[in-house]
């Protein structure tokens, strides 16, 4: 049996059946086969390469991120807005991408439009970048003659998110980042400092306090089983992340102890309140139906806790309840966010209703965050306090006491 050609892609450009510039990439064994496949779909090549194999940190090997997606949106909105046709923007915003993986979808996606694909039926084909939500939205566009309309709608919609999201990562950043220093220099001083102590301890010839022996025991087991320690604390790290990327269950878990942590806690609270308002708001402005509106806002909530109430207020929402009812029924979401639906349902206005939902609890997310330093620094204080001072005093502690025998 003849052995299987092994494939490389080119990257080509040329002219497309109706002469208009175009350019992409391929698979093929050889130019040739490249040539004679472009050849096939009615495209003249004028130029194709072998393309380079990228350096582990080249711009080709960064990840596609949401916020690159949200970045090509509010791109392609921008566009269309300004009058551009959608094969033009696409080649426009490919163009002016830095990374290369984006930049190659792009390119895949405007491939599949110049062959004659929706332009949504084309974003399926990268589910890991575009979710049912954003290929449900473009549809709902070109179905309604608006598409750029609503492109700009789901370039809010992402920017949005993006920033909330990274506004929570703002607030779990700063006190992670202290404990971990001050775990870090507690474990330099059990290893490099109190040994040094405990040499000068040992010439006194007296029995030492029972907290310096204590920290004098565990410097001693610190030294001695430190690897011990650093690889169970990678193993908790890797099996916790095991945990929670295969037990349902745990993650649900987690993510409701989460929102009982002091001040963290009410910032996740805000800003699943706003992920929920936000989204139901977009889809429904949309077009979307209700309860297709409700699942699309159950995956975006962020948490197990909300996402369950959401699904509960769409069974809700299903046997005929209001919308108002079914969210008061789940005892999770505040009386205000209550309210403002009940109002948004009376008036026939609830899209906007929500969206002032969603823009006050972003508010709160964003004020929280703010002040996040000056909450927090009483109980940092007190972590540092305990971690860091409680060593110093334990090594001085027979000095003192020398002191006074003296």
């Amino acid at each position: 049996m003849a052995k299987e050609a092994k494939l490389s892609t080119f990257t080509w450009q040329g002219k497309d059946k109706s002469g208009n510039k175009s350019k992409g990439k391929i698979d093929a064994s050889t130019a040739a086969a490249a040539k004679a496949q472009l050849r096939k779909q009615g495209i003249l090549t004028s130029r194709i390469a072998k393309e380079r194999s990228a350096g582990l940190f080249s711009a080709k090997n960064k990840p596609i991120k949401p916020v690159d997606i949200a970045f090509f949106t509010r791109q392609m909105a921008t566009m269309m807005r300004s009058g551009v046709p959608l094969l033009q923007g696409l080649e426009i915003t490919a163009g002016g991408i830095e990374k290369q993986k984006l930049k190659d979808v792009v390119y895949e996606i405007k491939n599949d439009v110049n062959s004659g694909t929706d332009f949504s039926t084309s974003l399926t084909k990268h589910p890991q970048h575009f979710d049912d939500l954003y290929c449900n939205l473009v549809n709902a566009g070109e179905q309604s003659g608006a598409l750029d309309a609503m492109l700009d709608r789901i370039a809010t919609y992402k920017e949005k998110l993006e920033s909330l999201k990274a506004k929570i990562k703002k607030a779990l950043t700063y006190p992670t980042a202290v404990v971990i220093v001050g775990i870090i220099v507690s474990a330099i001083l059990l290893v490099k400092v109190v040994p040094q102590f405990e040499d000068v301890f040992k010439s006194f010839g007296a029995e030492l306090p029972a907290f310096t022996q204590f920290v004098i025991n565990l410097s001693e087991i610190a030294q001695e089983w430190w690897w011990i320690v650093l690889i169970a604390a990678a193993a908790f790290g890797f099996a916790f992340q095991k945990a929670r990327q295969k037990s349902a269950k745990f993650r649900d878990s987690v993510d409701k102890a989460i929102l009982k942590i002091p001040v963290i806690g009410q910032i996740l609270h805000n800003a699943s309140i706003a992920r929920f308002a936000r989204t139901l708001s977009t889809t429904f402005a949309a077009g979307v139906p209700l309860v297709n509106a409700l699942d699309s806002a159950a995956g975006a909530s962020g948490n197990a806790l909300y996402r369950d109430a959401i699904l509960q207020i769409k069974n809700g929402v299903s046997t005929g309840q209001s919308l108002q009812n079914a969210v008061t029924m789940t005892g999770v979401f505040p009386n205000m966010t209550i309210q403002m639906i009940a109002i948004g349902e009376e008036a026939g206005s609830l899209e906007m209703m929500l969206e002032k939902v969603a823009d006050f609890y972003e508010e709160q997310v964003d004020n929280a965050v703010d002040n996040l330093s000056s909450l927090l620094e009483p109980l940092i204080m007190a972590v540092l306090g305990v971690l860091v001072g409680g060593l110093v005093v334990a090594m001085y502690l027979p000095i003192f006491q020398l002191g006074q025998v003296v």
